[in-house]
């Protein structure tokens, strides 16, 4: 039996790799750009936190307040009843402020987030497109390379 020589596969990977080089600045200047996109998205929904937290503590206490003069001792029973109707109608129009207050720390997330993915969008946009053309150039040139060997 003869021996037939096998092609050593590891030598021609490593040629063909070394004709086509990667270029990882581009993944590298994408990681970064990732990473400010999700800092400052993440900004936007800390702040949005505690804006929220800021209103639940506020209607919290005066809702507290409210209870409290609600729970004093009254001298006639009908006090009691236009005490809760007070109380009732206070807690009504402090509902509908602090869910109005809501709806805008909601808007300005949504507002800020929509520009923030618009922004990267544009930016990735022309990211790619110059990868894309930096690419194409460098495989030009290596398969010219390659052809004039």
């Amino acid at each position: 039996m003869t021996k037939t020589a096998t092609p050593d596969m590891t030598a021609m990977l490593k040629d063909m790799m070394g004709a086509f080089p990667v270029d990882t600045t581009s993944m590298e200047a994408s990681f970064k750009n990732s990473a400010a996109l999700n800092e400052k998205l993440s900004s936007v929904a800390l702040s949005a936190v505690e804006k929220s937290t800021e209103i639940s503590s506020k209607w919290t206490k005066d809702t507290v307040a409210k209870l409290t003069d609600m729970a004093k001792a009254k001298s006639e029973p009908a006090d009691y009843a236009k005490a809760m109707t007070d109380f009732a109608s206070v807690y009504s129009e402090a509902a509908a402020e602090h869910m109005a207050a809501f709806a805008e720390v909601a808007k300005k997330v949504q507002m800020e987030t929509v520009e923030l993915m618009m922004a990267a969008g544009k930016d990735m946009s022309e990211e790619a497109t110059a990868t894309m053309t930096k690419a194409a150039g460098d495989v030009q040139a290596a398969a010219k390379k390659a052809t004039t060997k």
